[in-house]
């Protein structure tokens, strides 16, 4: 029988650990697993399982990327929470908590750099408090103009925006805020479908929303150009509202949500078009949180219901993949 070393002139590298950068093609022995692997790449996206947060929870903040994540706020009825956590791409750690308990509240930025802002209280009145964490504890900075919960947001801490949303009035909101990394200023030029309950994804100057619910599930998506939104005609393939996204205006990923019942369609948006994956989410959910970009994305908390402190790594089509080699 030929053996590998006959075939390729060189022998299998036997390691301990995978390598943590392999290229595609090469082949090693897991001494520790036992086991054949080698390096591909991803035909197809995938969802794959992680470990769960410590708290259970719906209608939390998320910022990050997939490795360096952060997951904070959010509904535990009868009560909102503060709780802070990150997440280092294994498990989640406890970090200090936020200055106002609150759900179903917005985000932008990074794991040692996020921003906080809007939401509601457990008896359903909404919030304008803004804070800035700084990879170890929040501080209180100045408040949204117009109070709102289920509003969605994108950014940096210096440079966030704040759109939709429901407020006080009560309203399906269109409203459109930019943060300087000190104030909110408003923008007179709002979305083009008031809603509440969407997602948004990219920069202040560059932005992504869909999603969401005005008198029904909508799949209306918008982008924002850094002074006024425009609609474009080819939405969600799912109308859902209450779902996550995340990535920038030309590379989005949008998943889960309500129809109204809970699903785990996951779309990929490449600033034209959204594409349904044939892969859903493995724990179908709602009012979740996301981190990352198209292609490595974070899925945490949601409601299913109940609760849910399920987490999920998307990895997208091209992505690298390591692959345990058998027999067949």
């Amino acid at each position: 029988m030929a053996e590998y070393i006959n075939i390729k002139g060189q022998n299998i590298e036997v390691v301990a650990s995978d390598p943590a950068n392999p290229t595609v093609g090469q082949i090693w022995y897991n001494s520790t697993s036992n086991t054949l692997k080698g390096a591909s790449v991803t035909t197809a996206g995938a969802w794959a399982t992680g470990n769960n947060m410590n708290t259970a929870r719906r209608g939390l903040g998320g910022a990050g990327i997939q490795t360096a994540a952060l997951g904070f706020g959010g509904d535990i009825v009868p009560i909102v929470t503060g709780a802070t956590e990150q997440y280092d791409g294994t498990s989640w750690a406890t970090s200090n908590p936020m200055n106002t308990t609150r759900g179903f509240l917005a985000s932008a930025g990074t794991q040692t750099t996020a921003l906080a802002f809007g939401g509601g209280d457990a008896v359903g009145n909404n919030k304008n408090e803004t804070e800035e964490y700084d990879g170890n504890s929040w501080v209180n900075s100045n408040p949204l103009n117009t109070a709102r919960r289920a509003i969605a947001g994108c950014g940096t801490q210096t440079a966030a925006l704040a759109f939709g949303g429901y407020d006080d009035l009560p309203n399906y909101s269109a409203l459109t805020e930019e943060y300087d990394g000190t104030s909110w200023t408003s923008n007179p030029t709002g979305l083009n479908t008031a809603r509440y309950g969407l997602a948004g994804a990219g920069i202040q100057t560059a932005a992504l929303a869909f999603g969401g619910i005005d008198t029904a599930a909508t799949g209306a998506t918008e982008e924002y150009n850094g002074s006024t939104w425009t609609s474009n005609p080819t939405g969600l393939n799912t109308a859902r509202y209450d779902l996550a996204g995340c990535g920038i205006q030309t590379a989005a990923l949008a998943f889960g949500g309500g129809t109204p019942s809970t699903t785990g369609a996951t779309e990929l948006y490449d600033g034209s078009t959204w594409t349904t994956s044939p892969v859903s989410l493995n724990t179908t959910r709602w009012r979740s949180a996301a981190a990352g970009t198209q292609t490595s994305a974070l899925a945490f908390g949601g409601e299913t219901p109940p609760f849910s402190a399920a987490t999920e790594e998307w990895t997208g089509a091209g992505s690298p993949l390591t692959v345990t080699i058998t027999a067949s």
